[in-house]
Parts: structure tokens; sequence; C-alpha cells
């Protein structure tokens, strides 16, 4: 599996040539608390040259494991862009690293809240009721949050001169 898609400008024939294959998952470098990539990313692609820019159509795709935000669980799903166009600005160089450009158009398409219903195999997207402690008795089975006595990190608020209650 490559870890790069490099198009070599000067074999480009003028009416366009076709690629496809997968790239590693590694490529994608998310942080720890983001979604993690769940395996390749596929593309089949179309690479044209037009003057100074280098166009890609296509589809691309990618698995990603995302966390739900109702619910809390990891749960999987693949974005996938059907008609994907992408436009590359050709630089001096005779080999094109397409590669960020791919990366750049799978992540620009993450959900901004990731639901599990909306995964690839849909699940329940319900909050479990007992977290719901708007207008409930005090009398479930859920412990309160462990405090740290010893936390001050809002104390040095209490220092700044103009912040005290005022009479």
């Amino acid at each position: 599996m490559n870890s790069s898609l490099i198009i070599d400008l000067p074999t480009l024939p003028e009416e366009g040539q076709a690629f496809s294959g997968e790239l590693d998952g590694s490529i994608f470098d998310l942080s720890e608390n983001d979604a993690t990539s769940a395996g390749p990313l596929e593309y089949d692609l179309w690479a044209q040259r037009f003057e100074s820019e280098l166009l890609l159509t296509g589809t691309v795709s990618a698995p990603f494991t995302f966390i739900c935000v109702v619910t809390l669980r990891p749960f999987l799903k693949t974005i996938y862009l059907e008609s994907a166009a992408i436009a590359v600005e050709i630089t001096k160089s005779s080999q094109m690293d397409v590669t960020d450009a791919l990366r750049e158009e799978i992540l620009l398409e993450f959900p901004v809240n990731p639901r599990c219903d909306e995964g690839d195999n849909p699940e329940p997207c319900e909050i479990d009721s007992r977290y719901l402690a708007v207008d409930k008795a005090a009398d479930n089975d859920l412990s309160p949050p462990p405090r740290n006595e010893n936390d001050d990190r809002w104390s040095a608020l209490n220092d700044l001169p103009g912040l005290k209650d005022q009479p």
C-alpha cells in the first residue's frame, strides 16, 4: 500500500490519465482526541492538466472510527466522495504529490457532530435516560462526579484587580 500519490507531469497524456489505488490510512495523522482512521484511503481518479492546474475528478473514500456525541460510543463511518473535483496548482517540479489534496478533501467532509445513527451500520442514537438529571429525583444510582479538593486553577482570578465583587 502506498503512502503517497505521485503524478509524473511529463508523462501525463494531454487528454488525461486514470489513477486508482489505495493510500495508507496513516496519511491522515489525526490528533488523539479526534476520529481515527479505520482503513486505507481508496481513490479512482482521472487526472488532467489545464495550464497551471492539475484537475483530479472521480471518487475518493476512507473509513473512520468516530465517537458519537450523544451516546459516547465509537462507530464506523466511511467518508465517500462520489464526484470529487480537486484542483492542485502545478509547481515547477515535474512530479506532483497530490496526497495532501486528497487528505484535505476527505477531512473537509468530517461530520461536525458525529452521530452513531449516521454510521455505516446505524445504531439507535439515544442518550441514557439515567443521565438526564432535569426534574428527576436524586434517588438514582449515579454517584456524583469526583472533585479534586486541591484544584486551585480558578483561585488565580481572585488576585486580578477589578474582578472582585463590588457592593
